[in-house]
């Protein structure tokens, strides 16, 4: 490995770790039910992010300007915020938000597709706000 592939994967550890720790939270709470998979999908767009911006950069996150990195942190903050807030809320049954609730695992079919949404959104000001630094 050279040393910019090095350099990439010790830069990449640490996303790794906390996306390895949220995807195993995910499984926790929803003790491995049928949305588990579509709830990680959110958590695999972000480490490929996090590696196309370090592999573009050269092993640094701001080697080519700052779109990129600001993209993947404005991508990171609202899904992966979103994710964890409503697997916290699920978790601990927030204002009692699901004693009432017939199916309250449902909560999590279409999470994905909303975190990735407000993550796209947040990426593309992410990328706004790098252009113009």
């Amino acid at each position: 490995m050279d040393g910019r592939g090095r350099l990439v994967v010790l830069k990449l550890l640490p996303v790794l770790l906390v996306i390895l720790a949220a995807a195993s939270w995910f499984a926790f709470v929803q003790e491995g039910g049928p949305y588990l998979v579509g709830n990680l999908v959110p958590l695999l767009v972000l480490l490929l992010l996090a590696l196309l911006t370090l592999y573009r950069g050269g092993g640094k996150w701001s080697g080519t300007g700052m779109c990129m990195p600001l993209g993947t942190l404005g991508f990171a903050v609202p899904a992966l915020g979103l994710s964890l807030y409503l697997h916290f809320a699920y978790s601990v049954n927030l204002n009692d938000l699901f004693s009432e609730s017939r199916f309250p695992e449902r909560v999590f079919r279409y999470l994905p597709v909303y975190t990735l949404v407000a993550g796209g959104i947040g990426f593309a000001i992410g990328w706004i706000v790098g252009r113009n630094v």
